[in-house]
Formats: structure tokens, C-alpha cells, sequence
């Protein structure tokens, strides 16, 4: 069974997709994959994305605290929710940025993502993301892939990780995925994952994003 046959057919219409950031998070880690999932629509074309009517994700931040958090090049970004007050997470988006080397040595984010794991059917990560899904286990026996710079710090946190050097998607579940712009290749590979390959070509054609092969 992959993580995407574990989403109960009455689910998928609808799915809580939680980004989670944090201070020197990289900013397309986190945005391109949010355009994605919000801009997603069941039925095409630009009138479609004027109400929710057909989006099939409900797409919002969660951060360790409602404060503000600063990310690469000094964007301020308020995280919606905290880890107390995030509703009920179906998919998990685990972005990268400098600020992933802090926190695999802080508790309460690898306890957060772990307990996450636990209950959503779904967890991907972007960029150096990765790092943090390896360092709480959920990697272990897994292929998956990270930032180009991060290849062997992945591979040194848990050995028995199948580095994937040249695929910018990798993985079932969890999802991982190459740097910064590949984020948006990941979330449109859930997309179509979830809900068919003309939906994730419309969502990209509508972000003018040319998918890679």
C-alpha cells in the first residue's frame, strides 16, 4: 500500500495540508508548494480560482509560534496556526532552508513532526526538509532525496537511506524532494497523485509552470 491509496476515498475532496516554517526557512520551499495546493482546482480555468468551490486542499501554515518568522532574504512570514492550535493535518509539507541545521538538535519540532506523522497519510518534505524527516526516523529504509548541497548530510544522518542523486521527486511516502524549485515538482506529483494527471497539468499550465518530465 503507497501513502497515497491510504487517503479514504471521502477524504480526498478535500485534504488540511499544513506547511510548516520556521526562522532561514527558503522561501520557494515553502511558497511554491503553498501556490500549488491553493491555487488547485477540480475544475479549470481562471474563474474557478475566484472561490473554492472545486479546491480539493485547505492549505495553511503552522510554526512552532504565532510569531513572526523571518525567512531567507529577510521576508517576515505570521504563521497561521502554532503546534497547539493547527487543525487536524491529512498532508505535511516539511520545507528546507539554513534553519533546518538548528532544529535537528530541537525537540519540540522532531517530537511535532513525528506526532504529525503519526495520524496524516500523507508527509513530504523540500529541500533540505529531509534532513529533519531523517533525523525523526521516518526515512529509515527509504529512498528520498534533498538539496544538491545537503546529498551527504542526508545520507550521514541515517545510512540506511537510499540517497537518490539525480530524481528531483522521490518517494511514496514520505515524498521528498530536490531544492527550492523542485518543491513545486513535488506538490504537483501529489496532485496527480491524488487526483489525476490533467488536474495536476491544469494547475501547472495556470501557474505557468512547465512540469519537468
Amino acid at each position: 500500500m503507497t501513502a497515497f491509496t491510504q487517503f479514504p476515498a471521502s477524504a480526498i475532496s478535500r485534504l488540511n495540508v499544513a506547511i510548516f516554517i520556521f526562522d532561514d526557512v527558503e522561501v520557494l520551499d515553502f511558497a511554491g508548494p503553498f501556490e500549488v495546493f491553493s491555487r488547485t482546482r477540480l475544475n479549470g480555468g481562471v474563474a474557478s480560482r475566484l472561490n473554492d468551490e472545486t479546491a480539493p486542499f485547505r492549505v495553511f501554515t503552522v510554526a512552532e509560534h504565532v510569531v513572526n518568522i523571518t525567512a531567507t532574504g529577510g521576508l517576515q512570514v505570521v504563521p497561521q496556526f502554532d503546534f497547539a492550535t493547527a487543525p487536524h493535518i491529512d498532508l505535511l509539507v516539511v520545507p528546507g532552508g539554513f534553519g533546518t541545521r538548528r532544529l535537528l538538535e530541537h525537540a519540540p519540532v522532531l517530537e511535532w513532526i513525528t506526532t504529525v506523522a503519526a495520524g496524516a497519510p500523507l508527509v513530504t518534505s523540500v529541500c533540505t526538509g529531509a534532513l529533519l524527516l531523517a533525523r525523526t526516523g521516518l526515512l529509515r529504509g527509504k529512498r528520498a532525496t534533498t538539496h544538491w548541497g545537503a546529498l551527504d548530510t542526508l545520507a550521514s544522518l541515517d545510512d540506511t537511506i537510499l540517497v537518490d542523486r539525480e530524481r528531483r521527486v522521490v518517494g511514496e511516502g514520505p515524498v521528498t524532494s530536490a531544492g527550492v524549485s523542485a518543491g513545486i515538482d513535488m506538490a504537483l506529483s501529489v496532485v496527480e497523485a491524488l487526483h489525476g494527471k490533467a488536474v495536476a497539468d491544469e494547475t501547472a499550465h495556470y501557474i505557468e509552470f512547465r512540469r519537468a518530465p
